[in-house]
């Protein structure tokens, strides 16, 4: 039987799809541009990666009629590993260990630098990134935030929360939204990468999840930024 990464990705449209989703979340209309397709095509093939669970969808906390897709490379990584193995053991595709990253200078960015931005600062520290943070409207850090890290070794007590005016000058190897409504506000960070992360203030049950989404996503950025 074929391994079910190709039939989901075999597509030359969704593999273009896949490629620019690896990148970055993205609208609908904006993977239109993108690839350069109609919008009914590219729904249509969207629809079927999100069959696959190789994508998925998520309202756009800036606005909700808008929707942003999200590849899970975590799935894509198995999927691939299953496919190599099923032709001969030896092929099976094993993750490399993420390369150096000292050096690299990476921006956090959300609306209130009181959650997201925070905690993805302080597990990329972790992962050897000088990383920063900041929001387009500072609010005092969140105390579910800093339990949440605490239960993962990080210490967030002593966290600042700054406006992003105080990076405006200066140079960084990534900048990353991980809020939907930051990043419709930020076109002073040409080329930056958008993470389409829940806001856990607003439900505070989703702290955990979203404290598992952005270390997962931060492993993935160490194989691309530079080293």
């Amino acid at each position: 039987m074929e391994p079910e990464v190709f039939g989901a990705a075999g597509h030359p449209l969704r593999w273009r799809l896949l490629t620019a989703l690896a990148e970055t979340d993205l609208r609908v209309q904006e993977l239109t541009a993108r690839v350069e397709q109609p919008q009914n095509l590219v729904s249509y093939h969207l629809g079927r990666l999100r069959k696959a669970s190789l994508v998925e969808a998520r309202r756009s906390i800036a606005d909700r009629r808008d929707t942003y897709y999200r590849l899970d490379l975590a799935r894509c990584g198995r999927l691939l590993a299953d496919a190599g193995g099923s032709l001969h053991p030896g092929l099976r595709w094993v993750p490399p260990p993420p390369p150096l990253s000292q050096g690299v200078r990476v921006l956090f960015l959300c609306t209130g630098n009181s959650s997201r931005s925070q905690m993805a600062e302080a597990l990329a520290r972790r992962a050897g990134i000088e990383a920063y943070s900041a929001g387009s409207r500072p609010k005092p850090i969140h105390p579910r935030a800093v339990a949440v890290m605490a239960a993962r070794g990080l210490d967030l007590r002593g966290a600042r929360s700054k406006h992003l005016d105080e990076f405006a000058r200066q140079s960084f190897d990534r900048v990353i939204t991980v809020c939907d409504k930051v990043r419709e506000i930020c076109p002073d960070y040409p080329g930056a990468r958008h993470w389409s992360i829940p806001d856990p203030a607003q439900e505070p049950s989703l702290f955990d999840a979203v404290a598992d989404e952005l270390d997962e996503r931060i492993g993935f950025l160490l194989h691309t930024v530079r080293s």
